[in-house]
């Protein structure tokens, strides 16, 4: 079981990017797959989520309407389309499978982690 995190950069304010997170090794529609981030000096925190099967979508208030998790299941990859980039939005993100199809908030309820990509949006 693999989750590969890609598509960070720096980017300025205002700006878009879209991560990637591509599994190997099991099915990703099968579990939920969630989104965290941390940043300079903060604890790591959740940013969104998509359930298995269904893919119902959730996100933090601090991310909703500007974020966008999507899931191409042929490609076995979800992605995380972020636009009107902020500075606080500069952070380590990663990609993590839960231990069922149901999203969660707490990276408890999540088995399997990618490496994380890193996002920098300047001011």
């Amino acid at each position: 079981v693999q989750l590969q995190a890609s598509g960070g950069g720096l980017v300025q304010s205002g700006g878009s990017l879209r991560l990637s997170c591509a599994a190997s090794g099991f099915t990703l529609d099968n579990y939920a797959i969630g989104w965290f981030r941390q940043g300079p000096g903060k604890e790591r925190e959740w940013v969104s989520c998509i359930n298995g099967r269904e893919g119902s979508t959730y996100y933090a208030d601090s991310v909703k309407g500007r974020f966008t998790m999507s899931r191409d299941n042929a490609k076995n990859t979800v992605y995380l389309q972020m636009n009107s980039l902020k500075p606080e939005d500069t952070a380590v993100y990663y990609c993590a499978a839960g231990t069922s199809e149901a999203c969660s908030i707490w990276e408890a309820d999540f088995a399997s982690w990618g490496q994380g990509t890193l996002v920098t949006v300047s001011s």
